[in-house]
């Protein structure tokens, strides 16, 4: 049963795939890849923002180093 759902979810993706690229046209592909690039930008400025806080409670845990 659990597979069988599975199955339908990954249908129901691939249809919605395929009714935005009936609708997007020829534009799909610079839509794919403005959302790609809209997501890296995000991935990458939260990855930075948890870099810095984790810096920053190192320096207020160990102040010496």
């Amino acid at each position: 049963m659990k597979n069988l759902v599975k199955i339908a979810a990954l249908a129901a993706v691939l249809v919605l795939a395929l009714a935005l690229a009936v609708v997007a046209g020829d534009y799909g592909p610079w839509y794919f890849a403005w959302m790609v690039g809209t997501v890296m930008i995000v991935l990458i400025a939260v990855s930075g923002a948890v870099l810095f806080e984790t810096q920053a409670i190192a320096a207020s845990t160990h102040p010496q180093q």
